[in-house]
């Protein structure tokens, strides 16, 4: 299974009279995804399922990423990928997904701080998860400890490259 972390683009800041829930994507967070997002469907990202935190901006990003990508099923809404949620609540997550080919989580930090290592079954390992950025782990098994292989990981500064481009993939497809 090729599991995708997707973090919500850059979203308005936060205001008393706005619960955080409710922070929508601004122009230039949906600009920076859509870049980061067309990089990833130059390297064939083509997510069977997908899986968001029920936050306003990570639902945004959740749409975006389903038309950029060619998504057409339903987008299924957890509370394992809200911000406070734990690495082990969404390893549960992903096993209860474990037949699907491709699996695009949008959430949020700190959690994909902390699940990027996890997953990597390093949960030590923190990883600087900037808005907009996907990271791309293999498992090939779903023990309760997970064990995945790092592919790639882009951020939205590299997807633009200054209008060279999207980065080809060159990791083999499983």
């Amino acid at each position: 299974m090729q599991v995708y972390l997707l973090r919500h683009g850059i979203a308005e800041e936060s205001r008393a009279a706005k619960a955080d829930g409710d922070r929508e994507l601004t122009p230039d967070g949906r600009r920076k995804l859509k870049d980061t997002l067309r990089a990833a469907a130059a390297a064939e990202v083509k997510p069977t399922l997908v899986l968001t935190s029920p936050l306003v901006r990570a639902i945004q990003t959740a749409d975006i990423a389903s038309s950029v990508l060619n998504y057409k099923q339903e987008i299924l809404r957890t509370k394992a990928l809200l911000p406070g949620s734990i690495p082990e609540q969404v390893w549960e997550e992903i096993r209860v997904h474990r037949e699907e080919a491709e699996l695009l989580l949008v959430g949020h930090d700190p959690l994909f701080t902390r699940l990027a290592g996890y997953l990597l079954g390093a949960p030590e390992l923190h990883v600087d998860f900037k808005k907009g950025a996907i990271m791309r782990v293999d498992f090939d098994h779903f023990g309760p400890q997970p064990k995945g292989l790092l592919r790639w990981f882009l951020v939205s500064k590299l997807a633009a490259r200054n209008g060279r481009g999207p980065i080809k993939n060159t990791a083999p497809r499983q």
